[in-house]
């Protein structure tokens, strides 16, 4: 049964997404347990790889040029999509805050079932979630009325918990056991680690549901603009890192259409406006689909 699932994995994560919709009783439910799902996720996909090689990565001045990209000029194309369709304040700030937010802690494990470089993804993601209190805080200064005020104290301690934790626990770890075994406990809980991933579709799709359930043609609108900015999010990727090959170009592409929309409203809160939540859970369904559509592309491109 599992390696069935694992073996389909990017298929079942889109899956998760359509199941959370049709039972948001269940998705309700799982939502308050993702920051503990977030920390297996980190704890195992860390584990699995070497810290100084990780270190060495997040040294490296492209990965800080690609998060400054991944939030500040899509946060910019973003805004522009939004005046374009006429969107009120609320969504305005909404569709802003998603192109604020950093890539998903996810999303290593998702480059692991595409076969594609796991390190660099995972680097990115670091980067991209330290810039994006700035991010957010831009946003927020540019776009909302009332006074500014993050939760950094929030934000500092889940950076600690879901980065710095993980990754601490990951040097010790491999500081006292041996390689070997190590080796061996890792070739058979490594291919779990996606199962894990299930959960985040599944758990943040509710708020949208609660949006179609109370306003169909608003949500119908939700899901076109989600699309939109994941699409705009992978092709803008896809094309400025192209030039380093295919896959460090779908690499990219997939790490900035993944977005940790769940850290960004645990951080800012309510000043993101009433429209960020049901977006957020719209946003699940390209996100979720963006994996099967990838590992296509991928297979048909030179």
């Amino acid at each position: 049964m599992f390696s069935f699932l694992i073996r389909h994995s990017l298929v079942f994560i889109f899956a998760a997404a359509i199941l959370g919709f049709l039972l948001p009783e269940y998705s309700l439910k799982v939502f308050p347990i993702l920051p503990y799902c977030l920390f297996v996720l980190m704890t195992l996909t860390l584990i699995g790889m070497k810290q100084n090689e990780l270190v060495i990565k997040l040294k490296q001045l492209y990965v800080w040029w690609y998060a400054c990209f991944h939030s500040f000029v899509l946060m910019l194309l973003s805004f522009v999509f939004a005046k374009l369709i006429g969107a009120d304040e609320a969504l305005t700030l909404a569709i802003v805050a998603v192109a604020a937010t950093g890539s998903l802690f996810a999303t290593p494990a998702i480059i692991r079932a595409l076969g594609f470089d796991v390190m660099t993804s995972m680097a990115m993601t670091i980067a991209s979630t330290i810039l994006l209190p700035v991010a957010i805080y831009v946003s927020l200064f540019l776009l909302q009325s009332g006074e500014v005020s993050l939760d950094m104290q929030a934000y500092i301690m889940r950076l600690v918990i879901f980065i710095f934790g993980p990754m601490l626990l990951s040097f010790v770890i491999h500081k006292y056991v041996p390689e070997d075994k190590l080796g061996r406990a890792l070739v058979k809980i490594s291919p779990y680690t996606i199962l894990v991933v299930f959960a985040f579709p599944f758990g943040l799709i509710s708020n949208f549901r609660l949006q179609w359930d109370q306003d169909p043609i608003l949500a119908y609108q939700l899901i076109g603009i989600s699309t939109f900015l994941v699409t705009l999010f992978f092709i803008a990727a896809f094309f400025l890192y192209k030039k380093l090959g295919k896959e460090q170009a779908f690499m990219a592409a997939v790490t900035a259409g993944n977005r940790n929309v769940l850290l960004t409203h645990t951080i800012a809160g309510s000043l993101l406006g009433p429209m960020f939540l049901p977006l957020a859970g719209a946003i699940q369904v390209p996100t979720s689909a963006l994996p099967i559509i990838t590992k296509w592309l991928a297979k048909r491109t030179n």
